[in-house]
């Protein structure tokens, strides 16, 4: 029971609910692990009674917690009810020089009952004379939300490869997709995977492809830059004919993608490109770019430059170089500062071909444009969990319990952040995070938004099922995400797939974050099982037929996914079973005169029947995924699988397999035919991207 108490004052669950009607009780091992790494020893009786004492009379003892939430349309929120009679507050802006105005509470003649939106340092005063401080975050009462009906496109930007490409997709791929698809189909966004920058390559193996594993999800990777887009390439000796073999290697020579050949070739170019001189206007815009973003990136750029000498992975460095603050770190900085300029360089460099592509998104005529998706977390090597390593909580990873997708639950080894530190920060962490990624985007996907709520802690070494659940600050997480989010313009969509607590949607909803909803998951399953009508979906979300974990539509609708997945021991549908779905699926739409008769048969005219239905549901959004224009039979990424599947590797294919590049794309009879029943003004004429003459028709 001690052992409960305490857990519980420190967010860590003792048992979960995976399902209605049934409880698992946590493992007092995990219990205990999640505490320690959270600093609180209760490894003996003893000390799980000192640790709780200690924490019951830290709070007794309290007059504010860390940090506190003050939801603008709440004239009295529950914390200040609570405060001795007579308190009196006031607030100094954060950082300092932030104009919030004269604010005291009660508020004084003339003065606002509410504070002014932000983070501020907060002071409370008793009558007595006791004092004490916290971070304030006042926060608008929803994020904006997106006009009532749009659609776009799912696109992993490294399958989409183009004429230009160099062995994979590029931002430059990005833009002039957005305003291809814009402006011929009349495209709302462009949802693209994380472009965080991933862990280099180490000398024994390549880069994870994994893009949800990043080393950093403050800064993009320049392996995504268009690299001709540079304005100092055009003084460099060309590269074209080795970008050329890479490309044709994929597009050709039916080979996977290979991240670190692209990474290989534009590395030896951009670090020709370095030793071009700036012009004075572009110099005084990358100082710019330094001053903004300030020791965030000249930890990221350190890091990358100490990764070179010393390996990709920081906890293989020598001692001293493991603390960012070390004085031998600032002296390895000195010493290598052309390589932290170089890194640097890059940052700004593909900074300014998001922002491009941003422009370009807009230029076309897209109410959102792109859409950025945040990763979960990030590789417990890399650049954050260095830069922040005491934000991160020691020996443990964030997964998934055993579920009905996975019985043997879900390690994704990522290092989650300590809630306790965050809150002393005021979630500065968090913050900066969210500015720096809604910089250039119209909105963004939160993977995985259940995390804002609580996390599955898995101590080093063990199974996932050996996990607890830790819980964040749910508001103070919620604050932040829809400050800066109103602040910047900035539209959220949740991924609420999965296991979710009762009531988490309710209050992302309420704040105005958007679900997902993914048409085969939509069934009724508390009661006949039956695919739910397109007129009860909900409304809050992006509604779509398939995501980057999942198999494309055509593989679901031919089976080719139930297949894959029986080769590989994976298999968790029989064939029969599998066909019974899908075929309740096109019942109700042959009765809802979405599929003409006959189209049963007609892979091509089922896939539009798919996407008839959704643009029925009352769904803000609606995604179309990229592949399904041509047919693609591949899932991107095959959850459970490490070298069985090319996960992460794979260019956008027609249903033969063969890759289609963005022009052939552009030109596709069966593309134009799909995104014709979202009703473009241009949807019965394809008209193709300027390609070479010889462009293959899909």
């Amino acid at each position: 029971m001690s052992l409960s108490r305490l857990a519980a004052l420190h967010g860590v669950a003792t048992s979960y609910s995976p399902a209605p009607g049934r409880t698992v009780r946590a493992s007092d091992t995990a219990v205990t692990a999640a505490l320690a790494a959270l600093g609180v020893d209760a490894g003996t009786p003893e000390a799980i009674r000192d640790a709780l004492a200690a924490r019951e009379a830290e709070q007794a003892g309290r007059l504010l917690p860390p940090t506190v939430v003050w939801w603008l349309d709440d004239p009295r929120p529950a914390w200040l009810t609570e405060l001795p009679e007579g308190t009196r507050l006031s607030l100094t802006p954060e950082p300092p020089g932030e104009r919030a105005g004269r604010w005291t509470y009660p508020p004084r003649s003339g003065e606002q009952e509410v504070p002014p939106p932000g983070v501020h340092t907060l002071t409370a005063e008793t009558t007595d004379g006791t004092t004490a401080t916290a971070h304030l975050i006042a926060a608008p009462p929803t994020a904006p939300l997106p006009p009532p009906r749009t659609h776009g496109l799912l696109v992993q930007l490294y399958s989409l490869l183009s004429a230009r490409s160099w062995g994979m997709g590029d931002l430059g791929d990005l833009a002039d997709l957005a305003s291809w698809s814009a402006r011929t189909h009349g495209t709302g966004f462009l949802q693209v995977n994380p472009l965080h920058a991933a862990v280099p390559a180490g000398p024994d193996g390549g880069t994870d492809p994994s893009p949800y594993r990043p080393s950093s999800r403050r800064f993009p990777d320049p392996v995504h830059l268009r690299i001709e887009d540079v304005p100092e390439y055009a003084y460099v000796p060309s590269r074209a004919r080795e970008a050329a073999r890479l490309r044709e290697a994929v597009l050709s020579g039916g080979e996977l993608i290979d991240r670190d050949a692209v990474w290989a070739l534009k590395r030896e170019t951009l670090e020709a490109v370095h030793a071009v001189p700036l012009t004075p206007g572009r110099r005084a815009a990358y100082w710019d770019f330094l001053a903004e973003q300030g020791t965030a990136l000249e930890d990221h750029a350190t890091y990358s430059a100490l990764a070179e000498r010393h390996g990709p992975d920081r906890h293989t460095w020598p001692a001293a170089l493991q603390d960012p603050r070390s004085p031998k770190t600032a002296r390895a900085r000195r010493e290598l500062m052309d390589r932290v300029d170089f890194h640097g360089r890059l940052a700004w460099l593909t900074d300014t071909q998001l922002a491009a592509a941003q422009r370009a998104a807009r230029d076309a005529g897209m109410p959102i444009g792109l859409v950025h998706d945040l990763a979960v977390g990030v590789h417990p090597g890399g650049a954050d969990a260095w830069a922040q390593r005491d934000v991160f909580a020691q020996g443990m990873s964030v997964g998934a319990p055993p579920d009905a997708f996975n019985a043997r639950g879900q390690d994704w080894g990522l290092p989650p952040w300590r809630p306790d530190r965050l809150a002393a920060t005021g979630y500065a962490p968090f913050r900066d995070l969210l500015r720096h990624l809604m910089r250039h985007a119209g909105a963004v996907r939160i993977d995985h938004v259940m995390g804002l709520f609580r996390l599955w802690w898995i101590p080093d070494g063990e199974a996932p099922t050996e996990g607890t659940y830790v819980h964040y600050d749910a508001e103070a997480m919620l604050a932040v995400l829809v400050l800066e989010a109103a602040r910047s313009g900035t539209y959220v969509i949740g991924e609420d797939l999965g296991t979710v607590e009762p009531g988490v949607r309710e209050r992302l909803r309420e704040r105005g974050v958007l679900g997902t909803s993914v048409l085969w998951f939509e069934r009724d399953w508390e009661g006949d099982g039956r695919p739910v009508p397109a007129e009860e979906w909900r409304t809050d979300c992006v509604a779509t037929a398939t995501t980057h974990d999942l198999p494309s539509t055509a593989a679901r609708l031919s089976g080719d996914d139930v297949r894959l997945r029986e080769r590989l021991g994976l298999s968790t549908a029989t064939p029969a079973e599998a066909a019974a779905e899908v075929a309740d699926w096109l019942a109700l739409f042959a009765r809802l005169g979405l599929l003409p008769r006959g189209g049963h048969d007609d892979e091509e005219e089922a896939v539009r029947a798919v996407h008839r239905f959704l643009l029925r549901t009352p769904a803000r959004l609606v995604g179309l995924w990229l592949p399904d224009l041509v047919g693609d039979r591949r899932p991107q990424n095959l959850p459970g699988t490490w070298d069985e599947y090319p996960n992460w590797r794979l260019p956008v294919a027609d249903a033969a397999g063969r890759p289609v590049t963005l022009e052939e794309l552009a030109a596709s009879a069966r593309a134009h035919a799909l995104l014709a029943v979202f009703g473009d003004r241009h949807a019965q004429t394809a008209v193709p991207l300027t390609g070479p003459p010889d462009a293959r028709r899909v």
